[in-house]
């Protein structure tokens, strides 16, 4: 199988990191030689995180260069815009429609870009825009954004529910397993 590239963008505390360990986790019991690589800004300021998880028969690297993801999984709508050159032409991109103020806008040294879904269209870039914040509060917390995201992008996959609600118990702590199961299945209905 040629190799595929998953880019999982965000800002810091939305939970990519999990994301991307439970995607590396459902990948790995398939039987894929997986690779995942967590590339952290500022991310303990609200800076952008970036994660690559790549899997194929054989993986050399960790690293997605530009024009190779296959899809890009945005936490955060400025986020999936600021990746667009990394998406292949015939790649994705799934992302929240939710929108977090980066430093210069809080500053007031720039302004949040309006209409991004309509401009990465016009673009002819593949977007797939969720509220992903709504459905993870319909789920029981605003911090279950990434299963619901997850769940988005399984609908892309043929890996089964079953798998994916066995990656996600051996991922997230008992407590909150049943609100991110919903969560996932949010996403993955909507």
């Amino acid at each position: 199988m040629q190799t595929k590239n998953i880019m999982i963008v965000g800002v810091g505390g939305q939970g990519s990191l999990l994301a991307s360990k439970l995607l590396g986790r459902l990948l790995l019991t398939k039987g894929y030689d997986i690779k995942v690589s967590e590339v952290h800004g500022m991310s303990q300021r609200g800076g952008s995180v970036v994660t690559y998880v790549r899997f194929g028969d054989k993986v050399y690297s960790p690293i997605i260069d530009r024009g190779e993801a296959d899809f890009i999984v945005s936490f955060e709508l400025l986020e999936a815009a600021r990746y667009t050159e990394y998406l292949r032409p015939e790649g994705r991109i799934i992302t929240n429609t939710q929108q977090i103020n980066p430093m210069p806008v809080i500053t007031g040294a720039a302004t949040y870009p309006e209409a991004l879904v309509e401009k990465m269209q016009n673009a002819e870039i593949s977007i797939d825009a969720i509220d992903a914040l709504a459905l993870a509060e319909e789920a029981g917390s605003a911090k279950a954004v990434n299963l619901v995201l997850l769940g988005r992008l399984s609908k892309y996959f043929d890996f089964s529910e079953d798998e994916w609600m066995e990656a996600i118990e051996k991922s997230v702590p008992a407590k909150f397993l049943e609100l991110n199961k919903k969560a996932f299945r949010l996403g993955a209905k909507n």
